[in-house]
């Protein structure tokens, strides 16, 4: 699959798009940050 062809998302935190990744294959529907660092910073 190309990378143009992911699936894609919006972070809560940063309003940034981000695509799916490998490793969120199975919890897809749950990913709602689109990094660690933005996942630490939701309350802020």
């Amino acid at each position: 699959m190309k990378k143009t062809h992911l699936p894609t998302k919006v972070c809560k935190v940063c309003n940034r798009p981000f695509t799916w990744r490998k490793k969120w294959a199975k919890v897809w529907e749950e990913v709602q940050y689109c990094s660690e660092r933005c996942r630490r910073n939701k309350n802020r």
